[in-house]
């Protein structure tokens, strides 16, 4: 018999133990609430307090010694994160570094891969972009002496639509031709939800000559990427969202290995980004190490590190295939019993295929009331709220469940008055 009820397909879901392997926070009631807000920051990992209590006592018991006699030295610590963060991303070893936060990431990458010329200085970006990224792109070209409204092309779904069309963006980037220096978009539109194509982008821009970053800060964890047989050139994420490694976690950063591997690219240096043969030496001449290593600035921050060791550790267990696949179902759970409300009062602008969205499911409600988060918080139930009138839901596969979703859908609709 096919699970039809929330009870049933929890307990078909091979996956559900992994919800023990994170704090759920309590509802008012004392009860673990809905938490559908892994989009915005995931959940706690039980184990992460553990690894950051030791390298507390580490420091403690060792002081400077740690760096080389500690559980889990400090000297090479993150080098344990370079085949995991890959392996996450989709590339092969030597591409992945976790360093800095994500926008930092994406100006020291943009410091080596945006070279504007007189006839190709535009950057590409989605409109609907996160902020941060639009700050980014636009402080890039004006540090190179251009005006942002000129060098940064904004691509706009259709009128009356939310998610960007494929064939539209490969047609806005023919039609930019060889002005295009830099094609910058969100893997996952952190507004829409909406997965963009990114095998198919990224060879649209390739045939123009262009170089292709990615912004996979609601993408690494979430669906499954393949950047390095893609062929982007580089790629950042931050690890606090689908990744559950706390607020303002450790980012990491991707160069495909024809890049990573070329120490002569021109970049913003530091010490740690040094050949570790000659790092100690102390000189002024700064050698790159190769690989993605070599971006890197500043020795790594550990107690931020830790945390980052017990998400991967989850997601090498469980493995992207198995989690993109619960993911699939507990979407499309969620959108069907959305559908099954009143019509006009819950219009889901997240794409239906699967294959161009992750986990979340956008969620515009006309005449919503401006105060509906707390609303909903009250009632156990957290999700993401954006002006003027935009939920955003995540059930994540890691720690939600399919009672979850039932459970928000009906208190949603208690709220809605439908």
């Amino acid at each position: 018999m096919i699970p039809t009820s929330a009870a049933e397909l929890d307990a078909a879901d091979p996956l559900r133990e992994c919800r023990d392997l994170f704090h759920i926070p309590p509802g008012p009631d004392g009860k673990p609430c809905v938490y559908l807000c892994g989009n915005s920051l995931g959940l706690q990992p039980k184990s992460a307090a553990g690894l950051v209590q030791q390298e507390m006592e580490d420091w403690a018991r060792l002081g400077v010694a740690a760096h080389l006699e500690g559980r889990e030295p400090w000297l090479p610590y993150h080098e344990q994160f370079r085949e995991p963060a890959a392996r996450l991303v989709g590339g092969v070893p030597g591409e992945a570094v976790m360093m800095n936060s994500l926008t930092v990431n994406l100006h020291l990458l943009m410091a080596t891969f945006y070279r504007p010329t007189r006839e190709r200085f535009k950057i590409v970006i989605e409109d609907s972009s996160f902020p941060s990224d639009s700050y980014a792109v636009a402080s890039q070209a004006a540090w190179h002496g251009l005006d942002p409204a000129s060098a940064v092309v904004r691509l706009r779904p259709r009128e009356g639509e939310h998610a960007l069309r494929t064939d539209d963006v490969e047609a806005a980037l023919e039609r930019e031709g060889k002005a295009v220096a830099l094609v910058l978009l969100g893997a996952v539109n952190y507004l829409t939800g909406q997965w963009m194509d990114m095998a198919r982008i990224t060879l649209a821009a390739k045939r123009q000559g262009a170089v292709v970053g990615w912004d996979l800060a609601h993408a690494a964890g979430n669906v499954p990427l393949r950047l390095h047989d893609w062929n982007a050139d580089f790629a950042a994420w931050c690890s606090y969202k689908y990744l559950n490694s706390g607020p303002g976690a450790v980012a990491g950063a991707w160069v495909h290995e024809r890049h990573a591997r070329d120490t002569s690219l021109p970049r913003l240096a530091g010490w740690w980004g040094n050949d570790p043969a000659t790092r100690f030496r102390m000189g002024p001449e700064f050698v790159a190490r190769p690989g993605a290593d070599g971006w890197q600035l500043s020795n790594p921050p550990i107690f931020s590190l830790a945390p980052v060791r017990a998400s991967l550790d989850i997601f090498n267990r469980v493995g992207m295939d198995a989690l993109r696949g619960k993911s699939i179902h507990l979407t499309a759970h969620l959108e069907s019993l959305l559908r099954q409300r009143p019509p006009g009062r819950v219009n889901i602008i997240t794409p239906s295929d699967p294959h161009h969205r992750g986990c979340q499911l956008s969620l515009v409600l006309p005449g919503v009331p401006r105060d509906i988060e707390h609303r909903l918080r009250e009632r156990g139930v957290i999700v993401d709220f954006r002006e003027p009138d935009v939920i955003r839901a995540a059930p994540v596969p890691l720690y939600n469940s399919f009672g979850d979703v039932e459970r928000f859908v009906a208190v949603l609709g208690g709220v809605l008055g439908a």
